[in-house]
Protein backbone atom coordinates (compact mmCIF):
# COMPACT_ATOMS: atom_id res chain seq x y z
CA UNK A 1 0.00 0.00 0.00
CA UNK A 2 2.73 2.22 0.62
CA UNK A 3 4.75 1.52 -2.38
CA UNK A 4 1.43 2.50 -4.56
CA UNK A 5 0.96 5.73 -2.68
CA UNK A 6 4.63 6.67 -3.17
CA UNK A 7 4.43 5.86 -6.76
CA UNK A 8 0.94 7.90 -7.31
CA UNK A 9 2.98 10.84 -5.58
CA UNK A 10 6.00 10.25 -8.41
CA UNK A 11 3.66 10.10 -11.56
CA UNK A 12 4.44 12.85 -14.04
CA UNK A 13 1.58 15.71 -14.83
CA UNK A 14 -0.29 13.13 -17.53
CA UNK A 15 -1.10 10.65 -14.92
CA UNK A 16 -1.71 12.87 -11.91
CA UNK A 17 -4.32 14.75 -13.97
CA UNK A 18 -6.06 11.85 -14.59
CA UNK A 19 -6.38 10.48 -11.14
CA UNK A 20 -6.81 14.02 -9.38
CA UNK A 21 -10.12 14.29 -12.41
CA UNK A 22 -11.44 11.14 -10.39
CA UNK A 23 -14.47 10.93 -8.03
CA UNK A 24 -13.33 10.79 -4.40
CA UNK A 25 -15.55 7.45 -4.49
CA UNK A 26 -13.55 5.85 -6.56
CA UNK A 27 -10.41 4.00 -4.75
CA UNK A 28 -8.00 1.97 -5.76
CA UNK A 29 -6.73 -1.56 -4.48
CA UNK A 30 -5.06 -0.31 -1.80
CA UNK A 31 -7.06 2.01 -0.53
CA UNK A 32 -9.81 -0.80 -0.64
CA UNK A 33 -7.29 -2.83 1.47
CA UNK A 34 -6.66 -0.18 3.67
CA UNK A 35 -10.19 0.59 4.08
CA UNK A 36 -10.06 -3.79 5.36
CA UNK A 37 -7.38 -3.66 7.81
CA UNK A 38 -8.97 -0.25 9.57
CA UNK A 39 -12.07 -1.93 9.50
CA UNK A 40 -13.57 -3.46 12.73
CA UNK A 41 -13.72 -6.94 11.35
CA UNK A 42 -10.40 -9.51 11.30
CA UNK A 43 -9.12 -10.71 8.26
CA UNK A 44 -5.89 -12.39 7.06
CA UNK A 45 -4.15 -11.37 4.12
CA UNK A 46 -1.72 -14.56 2.78
CA UNK A 47 1.17 -13.97 0.10
CA UNK A 48 2.11 -17.24 -1.45
CA UNK A 49 5.49 -17.41 -2.95
CA UNK A 50 5.28 -20.75 -5.52
CA UNK A 51 8.55 -20.62 -6.32
CA UNK A 52 9.94 -21.46 -2.66
CA UNK A 53 7.42 -23.72 -0.76
CA UNK A 54 5.17 -26.22 -1.83
CA UNK A 55 2.29 -24.96 -3.50
CA UNK A 56 -1.11 -24.98 -2.28
CA UNK A 57 -3.67 -27.73 -3.43
CA UNK A 58 -6.18 -24.94 -4.31
CA UNK A 59 -6.76 -21.27 -4.44
CA UNK A 60 -9.68 -18.60 -4.25
CA UNK A 61 -9.53 -15.26 -6.18
CA UNK A 62 -11.85 -12.77 -3.99
CA UNK A 63 -12.24 -9.75 -7.06
CA UNK A 64 -12.99 -5.81 -5.98
CA UNK A 65 -16.12 -6.54 -5.48
CA UNK A 66 -16.28 -9.69 -3.36
CA UNK A 67 -16.77 -12.08 -5.97
CA UNK A 68 -14.41 -15.50 -5.76
CA UNK A 69 -13.06 -18.20 -7.98
CA UNK A 70 -11.05 -20.97 -7.88
CA UNK A 71 -7.99 -20.40 -9.71
CA UNK A 72 -5.71 -22.83 -11.89
CA UNK A 73 -2.44 -23.07 -9.82
CA UNK A 74 -0.45 -23.52 -12.97
CA UNK A 75 -2.01 -20.35 -14.50
CA UNK A 76 -1.30 -18.51 -11.63
CA UNK A 77 2.03 -19.24 -12.18
CA UNK A 78 2.36 -18.15 -15.83
CA UNK A 79 0.50 -14.84 -14.65
CA UNK A 80 2.18 -11.50 -14.85
CA UNK A 81 1.64 -8.67 -13.08
CA UNK A 82 -0.73 -6.42 -14.57
CA UNK A 83 0.85 -2.97 -13.52
CA UNK A 84 -2.05 -0.90 -14.79
CA UNK A 85 -4.65 -2.95 -12.69
CA UNK A 86 -3.89 -1.24 -9.23
CA UNK A 87 -5.32 1.95 -10.79
CA UNK A 88 -7.63 1.02 -13.25
CA UNK A 89 -10.89 2.17 -11.34
CA UNK A 90 -9.69 5.60 -10.73
CA UNK A 91 -7.77 5.96 -14.47
CA UNK A 92 -11.31 5.29 -15.70
CA UNK A 93 -13.08 7.52 -13.52
CA UNK A 94 -10.80 10.69 -13.99
CA UNK A 95 -10.89 10.06 -18.01
CA UNK A 96 -15.02 9.73 -17.62
CA UNK A 97 -15.61 12.56 -15.03
CA UNK A 98 -13.87 15.08 -16.95
CA UNK A 99 -15.58 16.47 -20.32
CA UNK A 100 -12.32 17.44 -22.25
CA UNK A 101 -11.20 13.66 -21.96
CA UNK A 102 -14.43 12.30 -22.86
CA UNK A 103 -14.62 14.50 -26.00
CA UNK A 104 -11.18 12.90 -26.09
CA UNK A 105 -12.75 10.11 -26.54
CA UNK A 106 -14.93 10.87 -29.20
CA UNK A 107 -12.48 12.14 -31.51
CA UNK A 108 -10.86 9.24 -31.31
CA UNK A 109 -13.69 7.27 -32.37
CA UNK A 110 -14.04 10.02 -34.94
CA UNK A 111 -10.26 9.48 -36.25
CA UNK A 112 -9.10 5.69 -35.77
CA UNK A 113 -12.27 3.60 -35.96
CA UNK A 114 -14.37 6.98 -38.86
CA UNK A 115 -17.65 6.17 -35.91
CA UNK A 116 -18.68 9.90 -35.38
CA UNK A 117 -20.13 9.16 -31.51
CA UNK A 118 -22.17 11.95 -29.85
CA UNK A 119 -20.55 11.17 -26.29
CA UNK A 120 -18.31 8.40 -25.49
CA UNK A 121 -17.34 7.21 -22.12
CA UNK A 122 -13.99 4.95 -21.39
CA UNK A 123 -15.33 1.47 -20.45
CA UNK A 124 -12.22 -0.67 -19.65
CA UNK A 125 -8.67 -0.73 -20.59
CA UNK A 126 -5.66 -3.39 -21.10
CA UNK A 127 -2.37 -3.35 -22.26
CA UNK A 128 -3.04 -3.08 -25.53
CA UNK A 129 -5.72 -0.81 -25.61
CA UNK A 130 -9.24 0.33 -24.44
CA UNK A 131 -13.16 0.08 -25.11
CA UNK A 132 -15.70 3.11 -25.60
CA UNK A 133 -18.98 2.99 -24.79
CA UNK A 134 -20.14 5.68 -27.78
CA UNK A 135 -23.70 6.99 -28.25
CA UNK A 136 -24.00 6.58 -32.22
CA UNK A 137 -26.82 7.44 -34.55
CA UNK A 138 -28.75 4.51 -35.46
CA UNK A 139 -28.98 3.01 -38.76
CA UNK A 140 -33.02 3.71 -39.96
CA UNK A 141 -33.68 7.02 -40.50
CA UNK A 142 -37.47 6.53 -39.61
CA UNK A 143 -36.86 5.43 -36.18
CA UNK A 144 -36.44 8.46 -34.97
CA UNK A 145 -37.68 7.58 -31.20
CA UNK A 146 -34.08 5.71 -30.98
CA UNK A 147 -32.05 7.88 -32.86
CA UNK A 148 -28.97 7.10 -30.97
CA UNK A 149 -27.96 4.02 -29.61
CA UNK A 150 -25.25 2.84 -27.63
CA UNK A 151 -22.25 0.71 -28.82
CA UNK A 152 -19.22 -0.42 -27.50
CA UNK A 153 -15.58 -0.05 -29.88
CA UNK A 154 -12.24 -1.09 -28.73
CA UNK A 155 -9.52 0.90 -29.88
CA UNK A 156 -5.99 -0.18 -29.50
CA UNK A 157 -2.44 1.10 -29.05
CA UNK A 158 0.27 1.23 -31.27
CA UNK A 159 2.51 -0.23 -28.43
CA UNK A 160 1.82 -2.12 -25.44
CA UNK A 161 1.12 0.28 -22.29
CA UNK A 162 2.55 -1.98 -19.48
CA UNK A 163 2.30 0.66 -17.08
CA UNK A 164 0.35 3.67 -15.98
CA UNK A 165 3.06 6.16 -17.24
CA UNK A 166 3.03 4.76 -20.87
CA UNK A 167 -1.00 4.18 -20.61
CA UNK A 168 -1.41 8.13 -19.78
CA UNK A 169 1.28 9.07 -22.57
CA UNK A 170 -0.17 7.05 -25.24
CA UNK A 171 -3.21 8.93 -24.54
CA UNK A 172 -1.98 11.87 -24.69
CA UNK A 173 0.06 11.29 -27.74
CA UNK A 174 -3.10 10.06 -29.51
CA UNK A 175 -4.86 12.96 -28.55
CA UNK A 176 -2.21 15.01 -30.57
CA UNK A 177 -2.34 13.09 -33.49
CA UNK A 178 -5.67 13.11 -33.72
CA UNK A 179 -6.21 16.75 -33.08
CA UNK A 180 -3.56 17.16 -36.21
CA UNK A 181 -5.04 14.88 -38.30
CA UNK A 182 -8.70 17.37 -37.61
CA UNK A 183 -6.60 20.19 -38.59
CA UNK A 184 -5.46 18.82 -41.93
CA UNK A 185 -9.13 17.48 -42.60
CA UNK A 186 -10.55 21.05 -42.08
CA UNK A 187 -7.74 22.55 -44.06
CA UNK A 188 -6.39 24.64 -41.09
CA UNK A 189 -3.47 22.54 -40.70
Amino acid sequence: MLAEEKAVKEFSYAVSGVLSSSDHFSTSRSENLKELIDGGEKYVIYKFNLRYKLPPSSCMFVDGNGGTREVDLENMEKCKANLLEPYSAKLIDGINQSEARRRGLTLFCFIYLNINARVAYMLSFDRKGFDVLGKVRGKAPEDEENEYHWKQFRIPFKEEAREVESFCLQLVEMEEEAIKMVYCYSGLG
